[in-house]
């Protein structure tokens, strides 16, 4: 796929904390959703080739929900990532080390079923609501 949409955060902790509190479940269920509104209630992580990824996203009121399932292709640990989603989609992500702060690059593959700049917003909300979580705790 060609249209490729990356999100930055630049999040104020070492590389190995943000690391540790994008990948690990135990932290992922506490910021990966866009919207107060939502949540994530669980979250699986095999991080290694082949390894797969799961979390369920859901509104709060229990009126909408999905899950969010991928399969690792590359794994550099401390450093990036890259996985496939089910429909063939991938996405890379990219820990930079910039002296006590992290750069977070994500970038990934549109879905065909909503406009580009709706999915660029939401990503980096989630992105975002990673950014302030890591932060905070």
């Amino acid at each position: 796929m060609s249209n490729k949409i990356t999100v930055i955060a630049t999040v104020k902790a070492g590389v190995k904390k943000v690391w540790d509190y994008y990948t690990n479940p135990e932290h992922i269920t506490k910021w990966n959703f866009a919207d107060p509104s939502w949540q994530c209630p669980s979250a699986s992580n095999d991080m290694r080739v082949g390894g797969k990824y799961s979390a369920r996203m859901e509104a709060k009121d229990g009126s909408f929900g999905f899950d969010f399932e991928a399969t690792y292709d590359e794994v550099v640990d401390g450093e990036n990532f890259t996985y496939t989603m089910p429909n063939g989609r991938q996405a890379s992500v990219a820990f930079k080390a910039h002296g006590n702060q992290t750069e977070v690059e994500v970038t990934f593959d549109p879905e065909d079923q909503n406009p580009l700049e709706m999915q660029k917003n939401g990503w980096q909300a989630i992105l975002n609501n990673f950014k302030k979580y890591t932060e905070e705790n």
